[in-house]
């Protein structure tokens, strides 16, 4: 039966509808032509991904005319997969043998890789790299440039298409947790202009949100590349509110990814970042209230106690009590205090009567009292004969006067 008809043969009633299973014998048959065995195909590689069973699935991708990308899905199994003496990586050239095949579940051809060569870093891989050195040393990724999130923001701006789930995604969360006013700046998320629009959109922005989120869905390496372009890296560094960003899957970071304050894996877990958990906040405040209740009560009983204690305390009968043992406890305070003063008073009196006794008895005047008396010559005391001469003058002090002299005689006395 011939299955193909020409436009001046249109498919009547007559012909049978082909089965899927049938159509895809057919394509697959024609993938048997010789030219697409065995073949070597140099491409980026896109989209890798290294199954848990060693299997890697990826894309080669060629940049083609106009804003087209040629793209052709790749597999290479576990048993060629062990004999690779590298590890592929996102963005990598290389040049690979295998033969076109339909998987027929998907209704998709793909390239079966058996044999994996490098060529090279891809062409907009190293163009990724050159511009992460360049804005490394601009500072745009620095550390010390990161802020943190405020904790209750009043308005979130997003930068995103206005069709697709993540502006969904992101409306949906933050309803759920706090609600509170989004603005969106919308702009494309990919194509070759796509760049130029992400960076205005982040600046129209500036000024009016308290934080800025930035993201798309997932997608190829060429899907997120206007990601990586100066132009919204410097914008983002440049932004005067902190930017999360939330672009492609976890796996995938992008020098915006680099610059932003704070990445989150998803554009869900974007919107979870920058507003707070209701649910967790009124738990918070049910906490503090009972704490603080718990407090006052505690509180009020103190006082009550302190109250009732100095109401005793100023009770009449026991002021009066207490102000009587006062009065008692002074005056005999004040007799000790008296009795001891007297004491002490006739003991220093005592002590000094025998200094003066004392003192007395040391004195000249004492001894003279005694019937001695003192001679003096010329206003000094005279101590013995031998400074006195014949008709010498002196002067006698006796306990009660003196008397002047004229020596008559002096006799020279040995004493035994």
């Amino acid at each position: 039966m011939d299955w193909f008809s020409t436009p001046e043969e249109p498919v009547g009633e007559t012909t049978a509808p082909l089965r899927v299973s049938e159509l895809s014998a057919i394509i697959e048959g024609l993938l048997e032509d010789p030219r697409l065995q065995d073949v070597w195909v140099r491409g980026e590689v896109t989209n890798y991904t290294h199954h848990g069973r060693g299997h890697r699935y990826f894309s080669l991708s060629e940049k083609g005319g106009g804003n087209t990308a040629a793209v052709i899905k790749c597999v290479m199994w576990r048993s060629d997969a062990e004999r690779l003496a590298f590890s592929p990586a996102e963005g990598m050239d290389v040049i690979v043998a295998g033969t076109v095949r339909l998987y027929a579940p998907h209704g998709a051809y793909q390239l079966q890789v058996r044999v994996m060569k490098k060529a090279g870093a891809g062409e907009k891989y190293l163009l990724v790299e050159q511009w992460k050195r360049e804005l490394a040393a601009e500072g745009c990724f620095a550390p010390e440039r990161k802020r943190g999130l405020p904790e209750f923001p009043s308005v979130i701006g997003v930068v995103t298409s206005e069709t697709g789930a993540v502006i969904h995604d992101i409306r949906t969360v933050i309803e759920r947790r706090y609600p509170l006013g989004i603005v969106i700046s919308p702009t494309a998320v990919q194509g070759e202009e796509a760049h130029r629009e992400i960076a205005r959109a982040i600046r129209r922005l500036a000024g009016g949100v308290d934080i800025i989120i930035v993201a798309r869905g997932g997608g190829s390496f060429e899907d997120l590349f206007p990601f990586n372009h100066p132009d919204v890296v410097r914008a983002i560094a440049a932004s005067p509110v902190p930017v999360v960003s939330a672009i492609g899957h976890e796996v995938d970071v992008t020098l915006a990814d680099l610059a932003a304050d704070i990445r989150a894996p998803t554009p869900s877990a974007a919107a979870e970042l920058v507003v707070p958990d209701r649910n967790v906040l009124i738990a918070r405040v049910r906490e503090l209230r009972c704490r603080m209740g718990s407090a006052l009560q505690a509180r009020l009983a103190r006082a009550q106690e302190e109250v009732a204690e100095l109401r005793d305390r100023l009770r009449p009968l026991r002021f009066a009590r207490k102000l009587e043992e006062r009065k008692t406890a002074t005056a005999d305070l004040a007799d000790r205090l008296g009795r001891a003063s007297g004491t002490r008073i006739e003991r220093e009196r005592l002590v000094l009567a025998e200094l003066k006794t004392a003192l007395l008895g040391r004195s000249p005047l004492a001894v003279l009292s005694r019937g001695y008396c003192v001679a003096e010559k010329d206003g000094m005391v005279v101590r013995g004969v031998d400074k006195v001469d014949e008709g010498d003058r002196m002067k006698v002090r006796f306990y009660d006067g003196n008397s002047q002299v004229i020596v008559e005689r002096v006799d020279h006395e040995r004493n035994i």
